[in-house]
């Protein structure tokens, strides 16, 4: 199996509310300026689903946080619906209109066999049992039902450049990572067998390539990455770098683009059926 991985660690993105924690997560910060990028990101997804499984297909989406993926399916004609593991998120989406419970994959109440397609965006890398998960998303596909699924690759181009620095190693939040090959593998163990693989990308890769780049030559995060994570509010160093490094930004767009096409994208999406 060529399935990568790191060891377990306590994930800080599993959650940080407990039970009974309904506040609705304040808006990222810039997520205004951000809007149209976010837009673009939905529709390339959307275009991965459409081909296979067109609307008006029932649809999940394993990990919806804020709802915003959720919103654009419906509005172009999915029955769609998320759940998500984060109450103040799942709390957030609904206040915004999208039909998300607050549940996890390894809890939620899904039907066998009642999902004629299903969305996981880089969401594997972060639940402690990946193959569990992977098994419990293909029970709720009909047989024929299409599955779309992202995550960092740990044999992109951007994962060498960035060595222990990589952006996409995130540690511990990120428990498994995984190659394009041994994602292939663990979907199709679990009865999902891969139809395509995408490693041209523009939601993460470009921008990955850029921080792994940072990350290497400067101690400390950008400012791009604290909004990103949602961290405390950046340093004046961090803004500073950010300044100096931008012009590396249309540089590592174009690495990356060629990465991409050689099959070693920093993030990978790979869509699969499952078995009749």
């Amino acid at each position: 199996m060529t399935l990568d991985c790191t060891p377990p660690a306590a994930d800080a993105a599993a959650g940080p509310g407990g039970a009974g924690a309904v506040a609705h997560e304040p808006a990222p910060r810039g997520a205004r300026l951000a809007a149209p990028a976010l837009a673009a990101f939905d529709r390339r997804r959307l275009r991965l689903l459409r081909r296979h499984a067109p609307p008006p297909a029932r649809l999940l989406d394993a990990g919806a946080g804020r709802g915003r993926f959720v919103l654009a399916a419906r509005r172009v004609g999915y029955d769609a619906e998320g759940i998500e593991l984060d109450p103040a998120r799942a709390a957030a989406a609904a206040a915004a209109g999208a039909p998300v419970r607050a549940a996890g994959i390894e809890d939620a109440d899904v039907e066998a066999a009642s999902l004629d397609a299903l969305t996981c965006w880089h969401v594997l890398e972060h639940v402690a049992d990946p193959a569990a998960a992977a098994a419990r998303l293909a029970r709720w596909l009909r047989p024929g039902g299409v599955a779309v699924v992202g995550a960092p690759n740990l044999a992109s181009l951007q994962a060498r450049v960035g060595g222990a620095r990589w952006y996409h190693l995130d540690l511990p939040r990120h428990r498994t990572h995984f190659t394009a090959a041994g994602l292939r593998t663990l979907l199709r163990r679990h009865g999902l067998v891969p139809i395509a693989t995408h490693h041209v990308l523009a939601e993460h890769n470009a921008y990955g390539m850029w921080q792994s780049l940072v990350n290497r030559i400067a101690p400390t995060p950008s400012y791009l990455f604290r909004l990103l994570k949602r961290e405390s509010p950046p340093r004046a160093g961090e803004i500073a770098l950010s300044a100096v490094a931008a012009p590396l930004l249309p540089v590592a767009a174009v690495v990356e683009l060629g990465a991409g096409l050689a099959r070693r994208g920093g993030t990978v999406a790979v869509v699969a059926r499952r078995r009749p």
